[in-house]
């Protein structure tokens, strides 16, 4: 199992309690999508999702997947979300995108802690396992024998268009149409050159 290490400056924020703490990654989306940083030299900090940040307060939050740097540009509060392409058991479903009250807050939060120099992210990491892909061919990543399409929504563009799916389960998503036409391929967000 792969372990690396996270470290935020203490500094930066005086009432936030900061952790060095090992990342597993057991997700195979969060996997893909740390190969495809690495593979592009893409600079990041991956962080252990699986124990909730504490505030001063004695609030916590979801804590973050990764923290994306682009030379020049912002860094990205990135939320992976891991869902198959097609998605469903019995009906193909394609596009799902939906998200929790949770991952709203959370992200809210993160972003008014650290400013405007951080964006929230989501990335939609879709395993492909059909004929038909979210992105061409040429866009995909190939990850332990699998194919990965990543496209982001910038979470202030995603919250401008949510709406409550499921009360019991406190999901969160819009039509298939207003989500395609948010979603952008992540290379394009960061600065990747397009493969020919």
């Amino acid at each position: 199992m792969r372990e690396t290490y996270f470290l935020f400056p203490i500094s930066s924020i005086s009432h936030f309690s900061f952790l060095i703490s090992p990342v597993f990654l057991h997700n195979h989306y969060e996997a893909a999508f740390e190969a495809y940083l690495r593979y592009n030299r893409i600079p990041y900090i991956g962080i252990n999702e699986r124990k909730r940040s504490l505030l001063g307060d004695g609030e916590t939050l979801k804590s973050l997947d990764f923290i994306v740097t682009v030379p020049n540009g912002l860094s990205w509060f990135v939320d992976v979300k891991g869902r198959k392409f097609p998605g469903g058991t019995e009906h193909a479903s394609y596009w799902k995108h939906w998200t929790t009250r949770d991952d709203l807050v959370s992200m809210q939060r993160w972003q008014t802690l650290f400013g405007n120099h951080y964006s929230g992210l989501f990335v939609f990491a879709y395993w492909i396992c059909g004929p038909r892909s979210p992105l061409p061919e040429e866009r995909l990543f190939e990850f332990r024998g699998e194919l990965y399409g990543f496209v982001a929504v910038p979470w202030f563009e995603y919250l401008s268009e949510v709406r409550l799916l499921s009360p019991r389960w406190n999901t969160y998503g819009m039509s298939t149409r207003k989500f395609r036409a948010l979603a952008r391929p992540f290379d394009e967000l960061v600065g990747i050159p397009e493969k020919r």
